[in-house]
């Protein structure tokens, strides 16, 4: 190992490999300042290592940016925190802490991703990790065993549809994210217009039928 390489470890503390420690420095660029525009230079000057020394660890750029986008995904799901607990408070309760984490959650990964359209193999290398490629779809797979256990409680109508419901709930999420994501200029963060989630919710646990008269 040379003294350059040594250094850089015992900075970053730990029993990290190099390999280690390119990916953990992709993935905080990722996080700071997206994937558009990412390269290899940017991460090899970021982590204090040669150009070339990437290409000893990885079988190129796609590869390193898939484990990088693996690690922030993860990283950002961590920081979302536990969702609500079936049974515990009440459902409207939890799907406004479901709406709020999901919305946090997408803020922060579908801009990564969105920087990635134009280097479709790391989109590939990341979808064999087993992600979805905008955490979405984990975030709606978490929703949907939420609703169905309650409705197993009796929370919720025997007969309403948990994956319909967590649909409807990511898709609004989305809706409100994605068109920052690709509006020209520099992204802003979402502004969420007041009762938004309430709204959403009611219409998720009311419907929109009306009321049958008495």
């Amino acid at each position: 190992m040379s003294p350059r390489r040594a250094a850089i470890l015992r900075d970053g503390g730990g029993d990290q490999t190099l390999r280690e420690h390119l990916v953990t420095t992709a993935a905080r660029l990722i996080s700071e300042r997206g994937t558009a525009g990412l390269t290899v230079r940017d991460i090899a000057r970021e982590a204090g290592v040669a150009d070339g020394v990437l290409y000893n660890h990885f079988a190129g750029k796609e590869e390193l940016l898939a484990m990088a986008l693996h690690a922030h995904v993860h990283e950002v799901m961590a920081a979302a925190g536990e969702p609500p607990a079936p049974g515990e408070g009440t459902v409207e309760e939890n799907l406004r802490v479901f709406i709020d984490r999901g919305l946090a959650v997408l803020a922060r990964l579908l801009p990564a991703f969105a920087g990635l359209l134009g280097q479709p193999k790391v989109l590939v290398l990341f979808h064999g990790s087993g992600f979805h490629p905008d955490g979405g779809g984990a975030l709606r797979a978490v929703l949907a065993g939420y609703l169905r256990t309650e409705q197993e409680l009796g929370r919720i109508a025997a007969d309403a549809s948990p994956e319909a419901a967590a649909t409807m709930v990511m898709g609004a999420c989305h809706e409100l994210i994605l068109p920052r994501v690709f509006a020209p200029g520099p992204q802003e963060p979402p502004a969420v217009r007041p009762g938004f989630t309430g709204d959403l919710v009611t219409t998720v646990l009311r419907g929109i039928a009306p009321v049958p008269e008495r």
